[in-house]
């Protein structure tokens, strides 16, 4: 039986989140981001995607596509 291909968010921390609100350097820490340049891979859902929604000028990212 094949499985169904999962997606997934390559999320890259691009800009500093010092200086910027407390709301949004706690959603970095809640990504998985601990600094500049840092990447995490994680599952795409619709919480996941709300957190990259309000971080989305600190963070770039992109879609995986892994099959099984």
């Amino acid at each position: 039986m094949a499985k169904k291909a999962t997606h997934r968010l390559r999320v890259t921390q691009v800009r500093s989140g010092n200086g910027r609100l407390l709301k949004h350097r706690a959603t970095l820490r809640a990504l998985g981001l601990k600094r500049h340049q840092h990447s995490v891979v994680k599952e795409d859902n619709p919480a996941i995607r709300g957190m990259i929604f309000q971080v989305r000028h600190l963070v770039e990212v992109e879609e995986i596509q892994e099959e099984g």
